[in-house]
């Protein structure tokens, strides 16, 4: 039996979860998993669904049927074989942190992504990467070509036909053009619990404030820097006895966790813009096992 993903964004009435329900029943479907939201500020309804096609009803034919229902309360929705894996390209510059962690959880299938290439301002983790059998890709950015290597990093993105760029501590600006052009679809991890500390160096901004906590968080990439609407967020404790490389230290565990989760919430469609906001639902069961150990 294929398993698959529903996903709804609408203005919110009365009668929308009838008729996804009504209409699975009727294509044989079984739900196995739900989870809804009802925004009183802004009046839209979030809804994702998993569920099993029990009488072989297959994608097209479920995506085509469903319009009706879906015209009918001005749906936006798509429907998603689970079994499909969503091609991501890994950005990087020098803290590899981050790169590392994601690389170990893809290997052994804690996060079910098909990383299609990772691309670099420097050359410090080709060997890491190559090694990984992931296309690498350098590209050195500087003020004078930024428009260049920015379209080169848009032609991967599209010879790979990737769905996420994850910028896993990638230490440069995106241009305007770039974040709305792909808006959405490219997750940051900032090293700071926004929106306190932002900028470059904010692990020493909350050092002089004599923080007792610090933290992470990951959000989507928007024109405004750090501004994105949050997917993700973790805290750690500190202490006056620590200096600020330790902040760093111990930050790193924070960030790479915390983009992990971020990642996980993307790809299992359990992320939802809302404004300049999310809606993060709950991951369904079992989609945290890992295929194999090591």
């Amino acid at each position: 039996m294929t398993k698959y993903c529903l996903t709804v964004t609408c203005p919110s009435t009365r009668g929308i979860v009838a008729a996804i329900s009504a209409y699975l029943a009727g294509k044989g479907c079984n739900i196995t998993d739900s989870s809804q939201f009802d925004d009183a500020e802004t009046g839209r309804f979030f809804m994702r669904v998993s569920f099993v096609s029990e009488e072989g009803v297959g994608h097209q034919e479920l995506n085509e049927d469903f319009a009706q229902a879906g015209k009918a309360f001005n749906m936006t929705y798509a429907f998603h074989d689970e079994a499909e894996k969503m091609k991501v390209v890994i950005m990087v510059s020098r803290f590899g942190h981050c790169l590392n962690d994601l690389l170990y959880r893809w290997r052994i299938g804690a996060l079910p992504i098909d990383i299609v290439a990772v691309i670099s301002n420097h050359m410090d983790y080709q060997k890491v990467v190559v090694n990984h059998d992931i296309p690498f890709h350098c590209i050195k950015v500087t003020r004078e070509n930024k428009p260049q290597a920015e379209a080169q990093l848009l032609q991967v993105v599209e010879d790979t036909g990737a769905d996420l760029i994850v910028l896993a501590r990638y230490m440069q600006v995106l241009s305007d053009e770039l974040c709305r052009r792909m808006s959405g679809r490219i997750i940051n991890i900032h090293h700071s619990f926004l929106p306190s500390f932002k900028g470059a160096n904010p692990y020493k901004q909350a050092y002089e404030r004599g923080v007792k906590l610090i933290g992470a968080t990951s959000h989507y990439v928007t024109a405004d820097l750090d501004e994105g609407p949050i997917i993700e967020q973790d805290i750690i404790r500190v202490t006056h006895a620590q200096s600020p490389d330790d902040y760093v230290s111990l930050g790193r565990d924070v960030e790479s966790q915390v983009l992990a989760r971020a990642i996980h919430a993307h790809i299992h469609r359990r992320s939802f813009l809302n404004g300049n906001k999310t809606v993060i639902f709950p991951a369904s069961p079992g989609s945290y096992a890992s295929e194999r150990m090591g």
